[in-house]
């Protein structure tokens, strides 16, 4: 007897060995971790295993749903995949078929993100990237502003004799930031850092961006108005800053946040108003302080043309103005409680000061100037104010690059996705939310073939996409309170027919598992 349960261990042993030996490989952990939310891309990714394995097909396919080559090799238990440069921001899906050293393939997915999970709201930028993509933007409204819009005003009002040499260098400042922000545009896009921005990939990405377009209107604009300013004579100057006004507007209804807002109709063309009439404005103070500074004779008269011009102009800023502020806040509490509501609150008060100011030139400062030419001493003052004023306004106005208004915040709750999979031993009704590219969450209801309960130890989620080469990814589910389970934040990058499989352990010998597609958008 003793013989025969000794024969009996010996074999069990040798079962077990067997089985551990030949068991399919597994993977442990991956770095970065698997569903992780990097600030820079990583330069390589590292797969662990629970034993050697030799890779076989290895894929990484990037947040733009481009396939990329990767090198890959083992090392131990380990799968080393060096990935490509300039990966774009958003999550990025390594997809890998290992043979394991019983000699079956093992296939499978691991995700990362850069910067942000793909569908879900960008992070907000920080650090020297941001503070350049600001400084430039303020350079691109000097050059739009103060230069096209001196440039105009020297043409038609102070027939090219005061201000020039500001509105020049302006639209140098102008034509040097447009250039610089639509690189710094391709850095924030692919989550590079500035020194990246000696690379083409930044640049080109940022052309396909409705900014690359603006920035090419507000560029010919501010060179057609370099060339008025100093190759033209009168005639050809008043077409040439004509054209160049224009195109500020235009530049302006071309890109950004307002721009993009419905109705478009009305946003657009009120925000090329809104352009035209800021140029006209702005791009007057520098000439009119440099003719008030040289106590030009031809200052009266100037400021009788300009002001027949810029009372129904404000009068359409503001009108313009005020309607883009109603469609971005949504709501009067947006002023105080969003960062956009906060950044268009200091503009107002900054520009009910310029208003203010405006008045008072209109009705003292000028009629002063007219009766007596040399008595310019509040006009310079008041002009001076509104420059330095102005200057404010557009220092704030650039902060809105990194703030999105408060009609984008808030999006529609749009019911979850709902898959119903049922057979004769049990039914799984699958919740998904939102049911689109992005991070979804996951509501596991697990039923048995008469609709009760169906009480289970572990359920796990499977997932893969085989029309793209995704091989599964597996996410283990929690029981939440009410009995259903529950897999939180699962990113699904790429859209396609996703094929889910739920796998629901009832018992130690009893697993049932169930799958269907899942539609993804």
């Amino acid at each position: 007897m003793a013989r025969v349960l000794a024969g009996l261990a010996a074999l069990l042993s040798a079962l077990c060995i067997a089985s551990a030996a030949w068991a399919h490989a597994t993977l442990v952990s991956s770095e970065p971790a698997d569903g992780s939310v990097l600030v820079q891309p990583p330069k390589m990714v590292q797969l662990h295993f629970n034993e050697a394995v030799a890779p076989a097909a290895i894929g990484v396919i990037d947040a733009a749903g481009k396939s990329r080559d990767v090198a890959a090799q083992a090392a131990g238990h380990s799968v080393l995949i060096v990935l490509p440069d300039e990966l774009p921001q958003g999550t990025q899906i390594v997809s890998y078929r290992v043979v394991s050293e019983d000699g079956h393939p093992v296939a499978g997915s691991m995700v990362f993100s850069i910067g942000a999970v793909t569908g879900a709201a960008p992070p907000a930028k920080a650090g020297p990237l941001a503070v350049l993509i600001w400084m430039a933007r303020i350079g691109v409204y000097l050059g739009m502003f103060v230069g096209v819009g001196g440039v105009f005003f020297a043409a038609w009002i102070g027939r090219g004799t005061s201000g020039s040499m500001i509105g020049r260098a302006a639209l140098a400042v102008g034509l040097v930031g447009a250039v610089i922000s639509l690189g710094l545009q391709g850095l924030d896009l692919l989550n590079l850092s500035p020194g990246g921005i000696l690379m083409a990939s930044p640049w080109t990405a940022a052309l396909a961006t409705s900014l690359g377009p603006s920035l090419l209107i507000a560029t010919g604009a501010m060179a057609t108005a370099s060339y008025a300013a100093t190759h033209s004579g009168i005639v050809t100057a008043r077409m040439l800053s004509s054209l160049a006004i224009a195109g500020v507007g235009a530049s302006l209804a071309a890109s950004g946040h307002a721009a993009t807002a419905s109705p478009q109709w009305l946003t657009r063309p009120a925000l090329f108003l809104h352009g035209i009439a800021v140029a006209y404005w702005v791009g007057a103070l520098a000439p009119l302080a440099a003719m008030v500074h040289r106590r030009s004779e031809h200052l009266p008269r100037a400021l009788r043309q300009f002001s027949a011009i810029a009372v129904p102009l404000v009068g359409l800023l503001v009108l313009s103005g005020v309607t883009l502020s109603i469609i971005q806040l949504g709501s009067v509490r947006a002023l105080i409680e969003t960062n956009y509501g906060i950044i268009l609150s200091i503009k107002l008060a900054l520009v009910i000061l310029l208003l203010a100011l405006a008045t008072l030139n209109r009705f003292v400062a000028t009629p002063a100037v007219v009766a007596d030419h040399n008595n310019t001493r509040l006009l310079s003052g008041s002009v001076l104010t509104e420059c330095v004023l102005v200057l404010g306004i557009l220092a704030v106005v650039a902060g809105w690059r990194f703030t999105p208004p408060p009609r984008a915040s808030v999006a529609p709750v749009a019911a979850p996705l709902s898959v119903h999979i049922h057979t004769d031993a049990a039914m799984f009704q699958i919740l998904v939310s939102p049911g689109k590219v992005g991070a979804n969450d996951f509501e596991l209801q697990l039923m048995s073939g008469d609709a009760a309960l169906l009480p289970a130890k572990e359920a796990t989620l499977i997932l893969s996409l085989p029309e793209r080469g995704i091989e599964p990814m597996e996410r283990r589910a929690t029981l939440g309170p009410d009995g259903n389970w529950n897999v939180r934040g699962v990113a699904l990058p790429q859209p396609g027919r996703w094929r889910m499989q739920i796998e629901a352990l009832i018992t130690d010998f009893q697993k049932i598992t169930l799958q269907d597609d899942l539609l993804v958008q």
